[in-house]
């Protein structure tokens, strides 16, 4: 998905360069973005699922130290689904500047 989407962003900025925008190319760009922001929407529930068991085997490891093996291994998948979420977030809101753009292109 990263891939995909850092293609596409720089696909569009090239159309933007050119001045290559039409109203198709308008509503492809809103399904995109759609497409995106569900892709966003799910890593942020998984990230957010993926924090919640992480903090009660966190809490558990006071009691149970097998729980700190568990929690370990939890931090492990949790930090690259941040840093994948950030970059979903980021580029999802750069998406909505490429959108400004194009009917700014558009409208001229």
């Amino acid at each position: 998905m990263k891939k995909y989407l850092e293609n596409y962003v720089k696909e569009v900025d090239a159309l933007l360069a050119n001045n290559q925008i039409n109203k198709n190319t308008l509503e492809n760009h809103l399904t995109k973005i759609q497409f995106f922001q569900h892709e966003r929407l799910i890593h942020l529930l998984v990230t957010l699922f993926y924090a919640l068991i992480f903090l009660i085997c966190l809490a558990l490891s006071i009691y149970i130290w097998t729980f700190s093996i568990v929690s370990l291994i939890l931090i492990c998948f949790l930090i690259p689904y941040i840093l994948h979420y950030f970059f979903l977030e980021n580029n999802v809101q750069y998406l909505y500047k490429q959108y400004d753009k194009m009917k700014e292109v558009l409208k001229k």
